[in-house]
């Protein structure tokens, strides 16, 4: 295999030319602004020190659940967040692995991504498993041209581009939801989960105007509201996941009854506080102020999880995963929570991001994309339903051309 320069100029200008086949991105930076993000990167003792693993080491370190729970997102030196030493050591590997040929280009693109704003690799998740897949049938309900292949010029992006891209297969997923409910009738509930920067907000949100405008009247129920006091599920040892973290009670008797046609008083959480407006037993705390929602021809479900409870699920009558992969979903990020939001440190977003992306898929997305009814893949400009679900889309007259 090839050797290491000790010169890191020169190891910049040779790793400079590769990194544009692993990014086309990188075509649009300089030399010296490539060299501004590496040299935050370059390892003390120089990038000729630098151990590689081996790359069947890598492949099962990338799909191990304790790796990425190891990964402390806060580390500091001198008071400053650094990076965790094994995102930094995976990256600095990867540089070096594909100069020397150790790591060929055409694996490293399989296995991983390079965000050039944060200036790093992350391992890229499977969502489609074998599983899921089955789960639909074996293909995708309909296809259409991959608009969002031009992101991967830019280093952020924001909605209106995303929305422009996705436009053919929104407009299809919107219409099949109406034609869906226009063949089971309403009230019904309707739930879209999706990883963070998807894009459920937005078409959620679309989806309700669509709607209104049809004379159809929506309603919006937050799962998150239904959390009991952080103070609480911490001391237990919980945090916002499974039916022990919420007012699993109200929660439910809340879905019934809005099924029903009935106005529902639900709890109200404060974020700022971790309060609950209700107490471990469902009451209404003296102070507490809940939150009244009116019945609905179709109430939305929000939250991360509004389908991997199995009694709530039951109750949920289209159930949606709204997804896009996670190169897309960090530079909406990067526009979104660093430059308008204001809402991370940079680099804690960065270590952030590179730990929960597997995380999440593992415990929340893959399972719930193993039982809902249509999922909504944009990168892949594709939506996937069930086979139950095509036969009523495909049976029903004037379907979308």
């Amino acid at each position: 295999m090839k050797e290491i320069s000790s010169d890191p100029e020169l190891f910049s200008k040779e790793l400079y030319e590769i990194m544009k086949t692993i990014n086309s991105g990188i075509e649009y930076l300089e030399l010296y602004e490539f060299q501004y993000g590496l040299n935050n990167m370059t390892p003390e003792m120089g990038w000729d020190h630098v151990k590689l693993d081996s790359t069947a080491e890598i492949e099962a370190r990338m799909n191990d659940r304790k790796f990425y729970d190891s990964i402390n997102i806060k580390p500091k030196i001198a008071e400053r967040i650094v990076m965790d030493d094994q995102i930094l050591r995976l990256s600095q590997m990867l540089f070096v692995g594909l100069i020397t040929g150790d790591y060929p280009v055409y694996w490293v693109k399989k296995w991983f991504f390079f965000d050039i704003r944060g200036f790093y690799f992350l391992h890229r998740t499977i969502y489609f498993t074998a599983g899921v897949i089955g789960h639909f049938g074996g293909k995708p309900f309909r296809e259409f041209a991959k608009e969002q292949e031009r992101f991967n010029l830019v280093q952020d992006l924001g909605y209106k581009d995303f929305k422009k891209a996705n436009i053919r297969v929104d407009t299809l997923f919107i219409e099949s939801i109406k034609k869906l409910i226009g063949a089971r009738g309403t009230p019904l509930l309707l739930a879209i989960a999706g990883p963070t920067a998807a894009g459920k907000t937005e078409i959620t949100k679309r989806l309700q105007e669509s709607f209104q405008l049809d004379g159809k009247k929506v309603s919006l129920i937050e799962m998150d509201n239904f959390l009991t006091d952080r103070e609480d599920r911490e001391a237990k040892g919980i945090f916002t996941q499974g039916k022990e973290a919420l007012h699993f009670a109200l929660l439910k008797r809340s879905l019934s009854d809005i099924c029903q046609g009935k106005k529902i008083s639900i709890p109200r959480y404060d974020f700022v506080n971790a309060t609950s407006s209700h107490d471990n037993s469902g009451d209404l705390k003296p102070d507490g102020v809940p939150i009244e929602i009116e019945p609905a021809d179709i109430v939305f479900i929000e939250g991360n999880f509004p389908f991997l409870i199995k009694e709530i699920a039951n109750l949920i009558a289209v159930k949606v995963v709204y997804l896009t992969d996670d190169p897309v979903r960090l530079k909406r990020k990067w526009k979104r929570d660093i430059d308008y939001r204001k809402k991370y440190e940079p680099t804690y977003f960065r270590n952030r991001y590179f730990k929960d992306q597997f995380i999440m898929a593992e415990i929340a997305y893959r399972p719930q994309l193993e039982i809902c009814d249509m999922a909504v893949d944009t990168t892949a400009a594709a939506l996937w339903t069930t086979p139950e679900i095509s036969e009523i889309l495909n049976n029903m007259q004037h379907f979308i051309s």
